[in-house]
């Protein structure tokens, strides 16, 4: 660091401050101080920053699965979002419970971490260590802990009513499973979008997010003329089924996803669907958590974000 300042013209307290991101430094020092550290070939050794900060610049991520689209797109979201704010990010799988999640964070000494998904729904149910701050995504907004989460309900609403507003009598739900908080918002938003139609919402088809569910359920949907399905693979699977079965997409059954996975475009045909906007959630979820470890003034205790209607051929 002696070095870096020498070279730089500045103290070593201003080279610290750069390593550190602090705002209290010109741009143009700044740049000179990183012109320095990139010649000299420096880089801030994180253990002995932690001894010194009492922070370890590590967050952790806790998932029961990355089998999911939704899992590991944003766990690369979050990885890029945590490195922005130069924090390194630590994964562990609640495959023995929340609990067990959080003793393992804490024995490495993150400063906090951030539940995702399926995983969010063991919180309420779970203490924390002491000191470890917590963001949940998708939990309810009054859980009682800092949480964002995708607007799934009004997604899901956007996707039925342009099902009816092409003409369908009705609109059937291949649904996600029961235990989710993704999937509870979706079916909630299109039982509500049907009877605000004054439509008796159909029976719900369940899957367990897999496209092969979506195969599965295709018996169980053959007679509809509009899905509405709480994934993309899912909605893979069944216009796979309803292609099988002789039905046609859109003619015959219009259908609608969610996510807006990468390959939804190449689907046959080419999926409309919900787009989730995975980074802005991760980017919110590492800012609101590194405002809490950083004593920033603290974000607001939930934050919902938007979803997009993309229009391709599967609907019609």
């Amino acid at each position: 660091m002696a070095m870096v300042a020498a070279r730089a013209g500045v103290s070593g307290q201003t080279v610290s401050r750069v390593v550190n991101g602090s705002p209290r430094v010109d741009p143009d020092t700044r740049a000179r101080v990183e012109s320095a550290m990139a010649d000299l070939g420096y880089r801030p050794h994180r253990a002995a920053r932690a001894l010194r900060t009492g922070r370890s610049q590590t967050i952790g991520l806790v998932v029961t699965t990355l089998a999911t689209v939704g899992n590991s797109r944003m766990l690369q979201a979050t990885a890029e979002a945590a490195a922005e704010r130069g924090y390194a990010l630590t994964l562990v799988t609640a495959t023995d419970g929340v609990a067990e999640a959080f003793e393992r964070l804490a024995e490495q000494e993150v400063d906090g971490a951030i539940v995702l998904n399926e995983a969010s729904a063991l919180v309420p149910a779970t203490q924390p260590p002491a000191g470890l701050r917590l963001v949940v995504v998708d939990a309810p907004t009054d859980a009682g802990v800092t949480s964002v989460h995708s607007d799934h309900a009004g997604g899901a609403a956007a996707a039925t009513a342009r099902l009816l507003a092409l003409g369908r009598e009705t609109v059937h739900h291949l649904a996600g499973p029961e235990d989710s908080f993704a999937a509870v918002e979706r079916e909630r938003g299109w039982r509500e979008t049907l009877i605000a139609a004054g439509i008796h919402p159909p029976a719900v088809v369940r899957g367990d997010w897999s496209a092969d569910s979506g195969y599965s359920a295709g018996g169980a949907l053959a007679g509809a003329s509009a899905v509405f399905c709480a994934n993309d693979q899912m909605a893979l699977g069944l216009m796979r089924a309803l292609a099988e079965s002789g039905r046609r997409v859109p003619e015959d059954v219009a259908v609608i996803g969610f996510d807006d996975v990468p390959d939804a475009a190449n689907y046959r045909p080419p999926l409309t669907t919900i787009r989730q906007d995975f980074a802005a959630l991760a980017h919110r979820a590492v800012a609101a958590l590194v405002d809490a470890i950083e004593g920033a003034p603290r974000s607001e205790c939930s934050a919902v974000i938007p979803t997009e209607l993309v229009e391709r051929d599967s609907a019609g």
